[in-house]
């Protein structure tokens, strides 16, 4: 098939090569082009004369791979427009997680060009998939835009946040991470004005400015870790359970955004949260598959023992 291509056209198909398998050799590359392993390497040699970053990979063979930072015409992609991208397939598409997957594939193409500080962030939320709820508020693009490039760029923001009868406030923070969860925007920041971390609302967000002042961001942040932690706190009846299974097995069980989950004196998983509907959370504890004790929590209890009661009744 390729017998007929012009020179330009197997640069192109080289380029496309290198990308979907980053660290193919020159021989492989030869022998998918129709080409000698020489002309390969210079095939090459064109991309690099064109300033794509085409790097060469240590080993026996001197395999290459795309360099991060590429911008691709016609397509050009800011950071920020490449992570909401990104986000917003993973939160839509099945198997966007899939390298398999034609919209997987694709998607990885974009990772793999992105800088390490704005991919590492994305690579955490392709590699935890959620379900995507309905009707939820929306937040401006451009307003998203402007945080993720505050992120990238390590600049102090002023924000106007609104918080609902108390009215709207202004701070002054480090914005660490956008993270996009169960289709609902969120900022992960440093707030100077409360000194305490924070997890905002994108869609709360009124205004932004940008400060003078930069930051050096948190070195071991797991922003979505954080911002899942932070959605199974702050709600009316606490969550106290014991599962009678290693934090390791529980971890596969239970997602993030149900509580924290750290090992107790004996070796078993203590989970701790809080909720606003114990008969919703007692739906989710009945999927562990091991024995759970519930705590401290007199409406979670009532709530399991209910659900125990109807699962006996429909099986007798």
């Amino acid at each position: 098939m390729t017998d007929y291509l012009s020179p330009t056209a197997r640069a192109l198909l080289a380029l496309e090569l290198i990308q979907n398998s980053p660290g193919i050799t020159a021989q492989r590359l030869g022998e998918r082009l129709g080409v000698t392993e020489r002309a390969a390497r210079r095939y090459v040699a064109i991309l690099r004369e064109a300033d794509l970053p085409i790097e060469s990979v240590s080993g026996p063979y001197g395999g290459y791979r795309v360099g991060r930072g590429l911008r691709l015409p016609p397509l050009m992609f800011s950071a920020a427009e490449a992570v909401g991208l990104v986000m917003a397939v993973l939160e839509g598409h099945r198997g966007a997680a899939d390298p398999a997957d034609l919209v997987g594939s694709a998607l990885a193409k974009i990772v793999r060009a992105l800088p390490e500080r704005v991919a590492e962030p994305v690579r955490s939320v392709r590699d935890v998939p959620a379900p995507r709820p309905t009707d939820e508020p929306s937040a401006s693009p451009e307003l998203t835009t402007r945080l993720v490039e505050a992120c990238v760029a390590a600049r102090r923001l002023r924000l106007t946040y609104r918080l609902g009868r108390a009215g709207d406030r202004e701070m002054d923070v480090d914005p660490w991470a956008v993270v996009l969860r169960h289709s609902r925007w969120y900022l992960l920041a440093w707030s100077h004005t409360r000194q305490a971390r924070r997890v905002l609302r994108v869609d709360r967000i009124v205004s932004v400015e940008s400060l003078a002042e930069s930051f050096t961001p948190p070195p071991d942040l797991d922003a979505l870790r954080t911002l899942e932690e932070h959605l199974s706190q702050g709600w009316t009846y606490e969550v106290d359970v014991v599962v009678d299974a290693t934090v390791e097995e529980t971890s596969r069980w239970v997602r993030r955004s149900l509580g924290r989950i750290e090992a107790d004196a004996e070796g078993r998983t203590r989970l701790r949260a809080t909720t606003d509907e114990p008969q919703w959370y007692a739906r989710q504890l009945a999927t562990i598959p091991a024995p759970f004790r519930v705590l401290a929590s007199p409406e979670l209890q009532r709530a399991v023992t209910a659900l125990g009661r109807r699962l006996l009744q429909s099986g007798s």
